[in-house]
């Protein structure tokens, strides 16, 4: 039997990218996905995904995040596809609120730059957008819009390229200890000195081998047709956006580029097993997610185009998951998720392929433990 140097289970955002840093860096690789990737069972579909630095989650992840662009805009170069559209971004809500006194105080503490603007400032330079008397608008003008299954495809055909071994439709059923490890899949047996589970929403169930403390939830995905003037929802004159509604709780979008101006909730959703079949959405969903809209962004609460289901993989602090097993620190556990991954996949892949070669990562993973 082979033996590889890493076999990573996974290959969504953080395994494609983990796959293509460790074969670039001469490393035998070998991974598996339980389907064929990109698809729209997982985490990393959509269409769209954000990218922003006005970090208002924390802004320890200001430094990755920053380090992302420079990795997205080699991606780019490397595939020669456009995966990436920088169209601003504006989180709207109240001045003192989580939204937009955390994105301040990152943008601040990293002098990053940025507009605050009053509710009329708003207004008048994106037309789609309605504030509040009591709501300020926090613009930073480098946020955009990452376009998940184009990047992941580039990804993982980079990785073949430069060596590694890629199993679609072969979900991993196990791993066991021993020197080298054993990986158990639907079709065989493979060895592998490292492991990197990057599993997504299968995380949360006995793939590592230990219970982790994760919780999947179902976010709800829909793309509307512009109801106002069309022109206002283009990516040159409607920047993303996230808006606080009400203390902590957000509803978020993106421009139309075709299929629709795309908004959804943020966190909030059902919880959800990963291996059972998702429901439609309701009309009650989508009816929650229109009064939202109906005197905020008025323009977009058009038809409704389509709609798509995303797995939130949370922790309770909806900080990242990295860190080495404590059952065998040969196996890397990478759970950056809780629905605001997406943007630092290149940085984060970097980040596994350090830990998978004893290397020190460049960024503090303390954090990120368990």
């Amino acid at each position: 039997m082979i033996t590889y140097d890493v076999g990573i289970v996974g290959l969504g955002a953080m395994g494609s990218m983990t796959a293509l840093t460790l074969a670039r860096r001469g490393r035998s690789v070998i991974g598996f996905d339980r389907f064929h990737p990109p698809h729209a069972l997982g985490s990393s579909h959509g269409k769209s995904r954000i990218i922003r630095e006005a970090y208002f989650e924390h802004p320890q992840y200001v430094p990755i995040v920053r380090h992302a662009w420079t990795l997205w805009n080699q991606l780019e170069r490397d595939s020669g596809r456009r995966l990436l559209a920088e169209t601003g971004g504006i989180m709207i809500g109240p001045p003192d609120g989580t939204l937009v006194s955390g994105a301040r105080n990152s943008a601040l503490l990293h002098q990053l730059p940025f507009e605050e603007l009053a509710p009329a400032a708003v207004r008048q330079r994106f037309p789609v957008f309605q504030p509040g008397p009591h709501e300020v608008g926090l613009f930073e003008p480098r946020a955009g819009v990452l376009f998940p299954e184009l990047a992941i495809e580039a990804a993982l055909e980079l990785a073949g390229r430069a060596g590694g071994e890629l199993h679609f439709d072969e979900p991993v059923l196990s791993w066991d200890r021993g020197n080298p490890l054993t990986l158990t899949t639907a079709k065989g047996s493979y060895a592998v000195n490292r492991l990197v589970l990057a599993a997504g929403a299968w995380m949360a169930g006995a793939l590592p081998g230990a219970p982790l403390p994760l919780e999947v939830a179902r976010q709800r995905l829909l793309w509307f047709a512009p109801a106002g003037n069309p022109a206002f929802a283009t990516p040159d004159r409607m920047p993303i956006f996230i808006w606080e509604w009400a203390p902590e709780q957000m509803f978020y979008g993106f421009p139309d580029f075709g299929d629709g101006a795309k908004v959804a909730i943020h966190h909030q959703g059902a919880p959800q097993d990963p291996n059972a079949e998702r429901p439609p959405v309701t009309g009650a969903e989508v009816e929650r997610v229109r009064t939202l809209m109906a005197t905020r962004t008025p323009a977009l609460n058009g038809i409704l185009n389509d709609s798509a289901s995303c797995l939130y993989t949370n922790t309770p602090s909806q900080d990242f998951l990295i860190d080495r097993s404590a059952i065998d620190s040969r196996v890397i556990l990478a759970s950056p998720c809780s629905g605001h991954g997406f943007k630092f996949a290149p940085a984060i892949g970097e980040v596994l392929a350090d830990l998978v070669l004893d290397q020190e990562p460049r960024f503090d993973l303390s954090p990120f433990r368990l």
